[in-house]
C-alpha cells in the first residue's frame, strides 16, 4: 500500500470513529430520549411547570433538569457539560468567543419577564420603597436596622443587585446572603425587622413547604424617580406593570440553545415560546415575552 493510499486509509478511519462518537453522544430525538438541560435555580417554579408539561406531551422524553446558581450553570455551559441553560440574562462576547472556539452557535429567546420584589414581614409597617432608597441601601450608604436578605451571593439576583446599585460586593453587616430564595421568604416571615429580596415567581403559587411563611408576608410598592412617565408613583410587581413597563425592577428569562440540532434541546426552547408555552408563563403570574391570543367566540341568537 503507497503512502497516499495509507493516508487516505486514516482519514477515513478517524472520519467512521469521529461520526460513531457523535452518533454515540446524541441519546436524544425531537420527543424521546434523554438530554441534560442546566438552569438558574432563581426559576425553578417556572420550569418546573413548564417541563410538566412537555414530558406530558411528550412521554418518550426524559430531559434532566439540573438546577443550580447562575454562575454554576454558565460554568457547565462554557466546559460544554450542558448545551441547553436558562439565564436571566444573555450571554456577553467573551462567552460567546469560548462557545466559538467550541464551534456551538448559542440560539437565544426570551421566554419571559419576572421581577425582583422586596418583602417585609406583615407586622411591618414599611410598604413603601423609592430605587434610590434601595441602592442606597445596598451600598450601605442609608442608616437602618433592618436586615436586608437575598438568596445566594453567587446568584444571578445577587448580580442583579450590584449592577443595580453600582456596588461591587455587599460588606454591610446587615446584608446577608442565604442559601435560597425559600430561605429568604421564610427569613422575613419570622423576622419583622427583616427585609428580604426574592424573585417574584417564588410568591406566586409556593409549593407546601413554604406555603405559610408567603402568606405571612407582603410585598412592597416601588417608586422610580427617574421615570419620565411616573416619577411619583409607586407600583407593586405585577403582570400589567411588567407589560407597561411602570415596575423598575425587571429582569428576562431566557432560554439558550447550543445543540445545533432538531433533539429535545430544540424541541423544549420551541416548546417554552409557543403558544401553550407562553400560558403556561401567563397562568404562573409572570410576564409571557409574547401574550397567547386569546379567540372569542360569538353566537348570534334571534
Amino acid at each position: 500500500m503507497n503512502k497516499v493510499k495509507l493516508i487516505l486509509w486514516i482519514f477515513f478511519a478517524f472520519f467512521i470513529v469521529q461520526s460513531c462518537q457523535q452518533e454515540k453522544k446524541a441519546t436524544d430525538g425531537p420527543d424521546s430520549g434523554t438530554a441534560k438541560f442546566a438552569v438558574d435555580e432563581s426559576f425553578q417554579p417556572i420550569v418546573d411547570e413548564e417541563a410538566s408539561v412537555f414530558k406530558y406531551l411528550n412521554p418518550k422524553a426524559d430531559p434532566k433538569f439540573i438546577y443550580k446558581t447562575e454562575n454554576d450553570v454558565l460554568r457547565l455551559l462554557l466546559n460544554d457539560s450542558v448545551r441547553v441553560v436558562v439565564l436571566s440574562r444573555e450571554l456577553n462576547a467573551e462567552e460567546k468567543k469560548v462557545l466559538a472556539d467550541k464551534r456551538l452557535v448559542p440560539l437565544t429567546n426570551r421566554f419571559a419577564i419576572d421581577g425582583v420584589a422586596l418583602i417585609v414581614n406583615q407586622a411591618s409597617n414599611d410598604t413603601l420603597i423609592t430605587v434610590d432608597e434601595i441602592k442606597k441601601m445596598l451600598a450601605g450608604q442609608a442608616k437602618t436596622e433592618k436586615n436586608i436578605v437575598f438568596d445566594n451571593a453567587n446568584s444571578s439576583l445577587s448580580r442583579y443587585l450590584k449592577d443595580f446599585s453600582g456596588v461591587n460586593d455587599f460588606k454591610q453587616k446587615n446584608i446577608y446572603a442565604l442559601k435560597s430564595n425559600k430561605e429568604v421568604v421564610k427569613f422575613v416571615s419570622q423576622h419583622p425587622d427583616a427585609i428580604g429580596i426574592t424573585g417574584f415567581a417564588w410568591l406566586n403559587d409556593p409549593d407546601a413547604d413554604y406555603k405559610d411563611a408567603v402568606e405571612k408576608v407582603k410585598v412592597m410598592s416601588v417608586k422610580d424617580e427617574a421615570s419620565k412617565a411616573a416619577p411619583n408613583q409607586y407600583f407593586s410587581p405585577s403582570q400589567t406593570t411588567f407589560a407597561l413597563k411602570q415596575y423598575p425592577l425587571r429582569r428576562g428569562l431566557y432560554i439558550i440553545n447550543c445543540t445545533g440540532r432538531e433533539g429535545l434541546g430544540m424541541s423544549f426552547a420551541h416548546f417554552m415560546v409557543s403558544d401553550r408555552g407562553q400560558r403556561i408563563i401567563l397562568r404562573s403570574g409572570l410576564l409571557p415575552d409574547s401574550i397567547p391570543g386569546r379567540e372569542i367566540k360569538i353566537t348570534h341568537t334571534y
